[in-house]
This record gives C-alpha cells, sequence and structure tokens, in this order.
C-alpha cells in the first residue's frame, strides 16, 4: 500500500508499506479521504518535531470503511463507514475527574502515533464513530474539525436569538461560524483575508473587516448596544485578543478556540468591569461527535462549500507547498485511495 511519511524539514515522502492484520481490539481502515488541518502545517514547518516521531505518517481528520476486524472487536463489520475520533486516553488517572478528552497523559492519533494519510490505517476500535450507508464520505472527512465547532459552541452556551462574534474566519471560524447559526444566534464574522471574506459572505454570513470598519462600533450599532453575548477567538492572533473583551458586552462568554502557545498580553480590567467569563476549549467529546456527524448527514448546511481542493495522496508534498503559498484556501482533502 501508499503511505506518506513526514520526514521533517518541510518534506514528505510516499513509499511502498506492507498491509498489517489489525491487532486484538483493532481494525484496519480503508482511508477515504484524510484532510489536512492547521495542525498537520505546524509539523510541517517543523514546529512540533519535538512531539513527532520523525519519521512519522501524519493526519487525523478522516474518512473510511472497515477493511479488516481485529479479535475481541464487536459492534462492527466490514464495509462500515466510520470516522475515528483521535484520542488515545488509555492513560486516564482519576485526577483527570472524568475529562478524558482532555486527560493529562491524552495522545493525539495522528500526531503522537501514526495517522490517516495512507491507504490502510490500523486503529484501537473505541476510537471509532459508525456513519449511516448513505453518508458523504468527501463531507464525512469534515467531521473532526466539525466536532471542534460544535464544542466550542456547546461550551459558550450559545441561545437562539444571541449575538456571537467570530474572530478569524478560516475554516474553523466558518464552521464555529455555522453551528452557531444553527442554534439560532446572530453572527458575525471578523476576518480580513479578502477571499476568505468573500466566501462568509457568500455562506451569508454578516461579515465585516476590522481593518477597514471599527468592528465594536459595527457590533454596537447592529445589537442596539448590547455589543456580543458571545466570542470566539478563532483567529489566534494579537489583535483577536485585543478586541475580544471590548467586543464582548456586559457578562459575555469569550471561547478560547485558538492556540496560543505563549503568554499573550489581555486586558482583564475588562473581565471585572463587564464581568467577563473567558472559556477554555480543547478538542471534543463524544457527544460532539454524534452531534457533527448527525449534521453532516443530514447535510442541511453548506459543508461542500468549505472543501477547496481533493489530491492524490501521491501528491503531499506538493499540496503542503501549496497551502504555504496560498493562505486563502479552506479545506484541502487529500484522497487516500489515489
Amino acid at each position: 500500500m501508499k503511505a506518506t511519511i513526514y520526514k521533517g524539514d518541510k518534506t514528505f515522502s510516499v513509499i511502498d508499506k506492507e498491509i498489517v492484520a489489525p491487532k486484538e481490539g483493532e481494525v484496519r481502515i480503508k482511508v477515504a479521504y484524510s484532510g489536512v488541518c492547521g495542525t498537520d502545517v505546524h509539523i510541517y514547518h517543523g514546529m512540533m518535531d519535538k512531539r513527532v516521531s520523525i519519521p512519522e505518517t501524519i493526519g487525523h481528520e478522516m474518512s473510511g470503511t472497515i477493511d479488516a476486524i481485529g479479535e475481541g472487536v464487536t459492534g462492527y463489520e466490514l464495509g462500515d463507514k466510520i470516522v475515528v475520533r483521535p484520542l488515545d486516553d488509555r492513560a486516564v488517572k482519576p485526577s483527570d475527574k472524568g475529562f478524558n478528552h482532555i486527560c493529562e497523559e491524552l495522545k493525539f492519533i495522528g500526531i503522537d502515533s501514526p495517522g490517516s494519510m495512507q491507504q490502510f490505517w490500523n486503529v484501537p476500535a473505541f476510537t471509532l464513530h459508525k456513519l449511516k450507508e448513505e453518508t458523504d464520505l468527501k463531507l464525512a472527512a469534515l467531521i473532526e474539525p466539525l466536532s471542534v465547532a460544535v464544542h466550542d459552541v456547546r461550551l459558550s452556551e450559545l441561545q437562539e436569538g444571541e449575538t456571537a462574534v467570530v474572530l478569524g474566519g478560516g475554516p474553523i471560524g466558518l464552521l464555529v461560524a455555522m453551528v452557531a447559526k444553527d442554534t439560532g444566534a446572530n453572527v458575525i464574522i471578523s476576518e480580513v483575508n479578502p477571499v476568505r471574506i468573500a466566501k462568509a459572505k457568500e455562506l451569508g454570513f454578516d461579515t465585516v473587516n476590522p481593518l477597514e470598519v471599527d468592528l465594536i462600533d459595527y457590533v454596537r450599532k447592529n445589537t442596539e448596544g448590547r455589543l456580543a453575548d458571545v466570542v470566539f477567538e478563532v483567529a489566534g492572533v494579537q489583535p483577536a485578543l485585543d478586541v475580544m473583551t471590548e467586543v464582548a458586552g456586559i457578562r459575555g462568554r469569550i471561547v478560547m478556540v485558538a492556540i496560543h502557545g505563549e503568554p499573550k498580553p489581555v486586558n482583564l480590567f475588562k473581565f471585572f468591569w463587564k464581568e467577563l467569563k473567558l472559556i477554555g476549549a480543547r478538542v471534543y467529546e463524544k457527544e460532539d461527535y454524534e452531534k457533527a456527524i448527525q449534521l453532516i448527514t443530514t447535510n442541511e448546511l453548506p459543508f461542500e462549500e468549505l472543501i477547496t481542493d481533493v489530491q492524490p495522496l501521491t501528491k503531499i508534498q506538493e499540496v503542503f507547498e501549496n497551502i504555504d503559498n496560498n493562505p486563502d484556501g479552506l479545506k484541502v482533502l487529500m484522497d487516500c485511495q489515489q
């Protein structure tokens, strides 16, 4: 079979690899599609070389079908359509308080262990979520990032009729906006990239370029002065941190979606003055995956608009180089059977 490996120094290779039988408690997946996410791009840039065992196959946003079933696995049949929730929580401890998705010794499959950018992939059966037969496997590759958005919105306690401001209109920002709008909230997206602004508007979102329009004033005028009930910080840049406490209204909730690898300045006075809440949100829980699967299966939201390119697995090096050179794109999928 064909498999990709990250070799460090912005280099991927495609190799021939033996197909192996699943171990006890595992299944072998025939991978249909594997999405490229921001974490994969960070790996490509060498930012996670201390964590990734080079050379390694990466990838965790995926869809596929069960190709072989290991001893002791029940509830699945050959050919079942599935996705993987790539969290290995087998080292959970009582001190983790039952929050297995953020347990202290959590291993993220596709980063800490081999991932999905290969034709066949062996994984523990406990990571699987079964899909309905009618599920589009191309759209199903969006379930993992959509689960992030579902988790973020759930933790925000966003209610119908409230106003949500999404700072950042990239793939995760748009998914957060879609889920927020699906709850009945009024959604405003803040984004500076002209192509992404155009895409957000095409999807029907009220979208503002904060370099051209005063975001705080815009939100104030569109909420009768109340400002935002919930702010999702998805951009991961200092200007977003600066504006999030300003655009949030009294007792507003700020959800930290972006990953900040080092301490950043935040206006804590605003938390005191307006009784704001800051909510950390990391990956997802089982119920978020099930909700994302439901949304993809019903396909009432324009998820297909987020897929901007599909390329064969053999072009993985070119794909990552193009992502570097084209920041306008949204979601690129690897066709793992080509």
